[in-house]
Formats: C-alpha cells, structure tokens, sequence
C-alpha cells in the first residue's frame, strides 16, 4: 500500500469517535486545541448505534407492553394486547438514534473538531497514518478510542438471525417466539428482560454461580427473584456444550451447575459473553506498545490515563479494569485525558464512584463497594437494607426490590445498591454520597419526598444514622 505524507498537524488526534472519543475531542477543543478525530464508521460508536441508545429505546418499549399487562391484572383496566408493529416500533428506535447522531456531528461541527473518515494506523508516538487522508502529526498527543466488539465464544459463528451478539441482536428479523440467552451480565439480563416482555419463551444461563456476578450478593439475588417470576428460566453455573442451527431453530445443550445435561431449543440464540477491545490494525507496536493477555492498552499513570509511550493516552473500552466499560465512563475519562492535554490539572476518575445500572425489569443501579468488597478490603462494615415493599409507593408500583446500604462502623457510606423499578433514576443520589464520602448521619438531616420510592433510601439512612423511623432497630 502506498502511503502519502501531507504534512496534515494538529494538536491532538482522536482516534475513534465513540463516547471517549467524541467527549475527548469536544472537550480538548473547548479548550482552545486543535482536534482530528478519526472514525471509521459513525461518530457515537456502539453505544449510541448498536447498544446503550437503542436497547433502551428497545426497553422502554417492553416496559409499556408491560404495562398493559400489569393494568388487567392488577387494577381492572380492561386494557388488552393486541399486537406489536414491529416495523412501527423499529422506526421509533431508528429515529431516536438519528437524532442523536445527528446531535453529536452538529455539536462537533460547531465546536471546530475536524472529523476524518478512515482507519488509522500508528506510525510512531505522535503520528499516525489515516487511509485516504495520509500522515497525520500530533503536536500534543494521540488518544485511543477504538472501543470494542462483542467477544463470542469458540465453534459458535453469528449469523445475524438465528445466532446473534449483542451488536446485531436488536437489527435482527422479527421478534422471534423463544430465545436462549447466553450470558448473565448487564447486556444479557437486559435483553433476556426485553424478549420476555415481548411475549418470547426465556433461557437465560450464566457460567458464574450468581447473574450480574460484579455485583453485591443481595442484588443477584432480587434480580434473579424478580427474573424468575416473570417467567425467565434462570440457569446459572451453567454452560453451553454445543449449539447447531437444525430446522430453523438452534439446538443447544447446557451443563447445569448439579453436572445435568439439559437439551434448550431456540428460535434464536443470543451471545452476551462480554466484549473484547479492538485494536486490530491500530499499529501498536510502532508506537511502542502493547496489549495485556486480555487485549487492553493499561495506562501507566492512571491520574492522566496515558500510556508508557509519553503522550499517548487511552481512553473507554480499551482500558482495562478497574475502568468499567460503561459509557459515562467514557465520558469522564475522555475529559479527564482532554484536561490533561491541555495542561490542566484534572481530577481523576474515581471509579468507585461510577454508576452502575442494568435495565432490565426489575433493574438494578449500585455505586461503590459490595459488601463483600468492602469486607474483603478490611473495613469494619455495618448494613441497612429495606425492601421496597416496605414504603407506601413500592406497594403500589408492587414489582418488589430492595435498597442495601454497605458503610463503615462510625464511618463512611461505601456502597448503596438498589433492585426494583425505576432505580436507574434513583442512583444519582448515591453517586452523590458515595462520591464525598458522607456518613449515614449526613444523609439522614435531609427529607426524601413521601410517597416516592427513593424514601426508601432515606428511610436506611435514618436507620444507620441513629434516627430509624419505620424501620425497627
């Protein structure tokens, strides 16, 4: 291949335009630098093309087919199902997602970010070469921002019908009558969730003893609970053996956690094993760099996300944990490395105070420490819980749930985790208290709104802090 050198600079080249790649490159030039941010496919990325945008679109859906169903059963609205357009339901999703495309091109637009259409290719610490568009040259620095894709398991190929990943799942034909979900993390229990509701018959096995296993004891368990009664066979410590495609339908044979050989058959068969960074082509090595026996780029300061090569900052999927792989996580390491270009001093991300929600029904939302985690980390741990049950607007919403509250004896918040509706809405507090650090005291002077489902939350705190009112100490 014939490689030109146009002799094109700028101050910081943005490889990958997902979340941490745009959020980079709006915030650099905000700062005043020169940005070219090269994608070669859409700015946005998967999550705003292929996952967090159009899967919850996808989920909210669910929830109203939802509830219809809960309005018969529960309160004598003689409301009936008749049927789902899919076609109609698609277009919505669709134009939900070009909007937010076009958002993000006009809001780059405007902020003067220059944005190549290309692959590129690393040529050294400060250069790299882009197809079509030659060498380009980083005054500052280079940031990575290539993402990842989904991780699929050996012998098993998708075909985007009857086997899928968690990229093409939503693009496949249809609503199909059964699926088997493979995969108990956030991506797989959301999709399990939204197939349910869409009226398919659910398995869903996970390798681990526990879904959403990252997550606190108590939380697996509600959610499995909440699961398992609206009709989703729940399998975990279980494992996919083999899986074929035979008359239109896969065949697929579990191991279950007792050693049991059990035959699953699926109109569809989608793949949520979790996701590998891309970095194929990147040209790494002539940079200097390379990749851990898991695929990421590790930063070696992690107060300014930039790699053993000076200038060199990675961002998003490609770091390895304890960054999270979520988008708003993104998003903050993105401003965190932009500051840092620029000279600035910028605060670290601190992980722990990153949200964690899973939307499926019911969801999840947790931020900090599991109970286990803040045990195994030596702290002197004291925990409240309540379910939602127990407040007057958790009856009424009657899907159950639970808040738990992980603090140190005399110290401390260190994790809130919630199960039940809506709670992805009702996390932004806890991020709050996680995230400056205040005591169960602190948070009990202040007055959570009755009837709402966030009293819940209040109600732990005055509990731990000394001043319980409905809950008996």
């Amino acid at each position: 291949m014939t490689r030109t050198t146009d002799g094109h600079e700028t101050d910081v080249l943005v490889i990958g335009g997902g979340t941490g790649g745009y959020s980079t490159a709006l915030r650099a030039a905000s700062l005043g630098l020169k940005v070219v941010l090269v994608e070669r496919d859409k700015v946005g990325g998967t999550c705003l093309h292929r996952g967090c945008i159009p899967s919850k679109a996808m989920l909210h859906a669910a929830e109203l087919v939802d509830g219809i169903a809960e309005a018969g059963e529960r309160w004598g609205v003689k409301a009936t199902l008749d049927s789902v357009d899919w076609p109609a339901l698609v277009a919505t999703r669709d134009d939900i997602v070009a909007r937010n495309h076009r958002g993000v091109v006009d809001h780059l637009a405007h902020a003067a970010v220059e944005v190549v259409h290309g692959s590129a290719e690393l040529t050294g610490p400060r250069s790299a070469y882009v197809t079509g568009h030659g060498t380009i040259a980083a005054r500052r620095g280079i940031v990575l921002a290539t993402g990842s894709r989904p991780r699929m398991l050996p012998g098993l190929k998708a075909d985007g019908h009857h086997v899928v990943t968690s990229d093409d799942a939503l693009f496949a034909p249809g609503l199909p009558r059964s699926v088997l979900v493979l995969g108990g993390g956030a991506i797989g229990v959301e999709y399990a969730s939204f197939h349910r509701s869409m009226g398919a018959d659910v398995t869903l096995v996970e390798a681990a003893d526990r879904l959403v296993p990252l997550e606190d004891v108590d939380v697996s368990r509600h959610l499995t609970r909440g699961l398992k009664k609206r009709g989703i066979d729940v399998l975990t410590g279980a494992r996919l053996t083999d899986a074929d495609v035979v008359t239109e339908e896969v065949s697929a044979t579990v191991r279950t956690s007792r050693g049991e050989t059990r035959t699953v058959r699926a109109a569809r068969l989608l793949v949520a094993v979790g996701r590998v960074p891309v970095t194929e082509g990147l040209g790494l090595a002539a940079a200097g760099l390379a990749v851990d026996e898991r695929g990421h780029v590790a930063p070696a300061d992690w107060s300014r996300l930039e790699t053993s090569v000076p200038g060199i900052h990675v961002v998003g999927d490609l770091l390895p944990p304890p960054s999270l792989g979520l988008a708003h996580a993104s998003f903050a390491e993105g401003l965190l490395v932009a500051g840092t270009l620029a000279g600035l001093s910028t605060p670290a991300v601190d992980y722990a105070a990153v949200p964690r929600v899973t939307y499926s029904s019911p969801q999840t939302a947790a931020v900090g420490l599991t109970e286990a985690r803040a045990r195994d980390a030596g702290h002197d741990v004291v925990v409240g819980s309540m379910p939602l049950t127990a407040v007057a607007k958790g009856m009424v919403h009657g899907r159950g749930g639970v808040v738990k509250v992980v603090a140190e004896r005399d110290g401390r918040v260190l994790g809130v985790h919630l199960v039940g509706p809506q709670v992805s809405e009702m996390i932004a507090e806890s991020q709050l208290i996680v995230g400056w650090d205040a005591e169960p005291a602190d948070v009990a002077r202040h007055v959570h709104a009755h009837p709402t489902l966030s009293e819940a939350v209040g109600e732990v705190f005055l509990t731990l802090g000394g001043r319980g009112l409905h809950q008996r100490t």
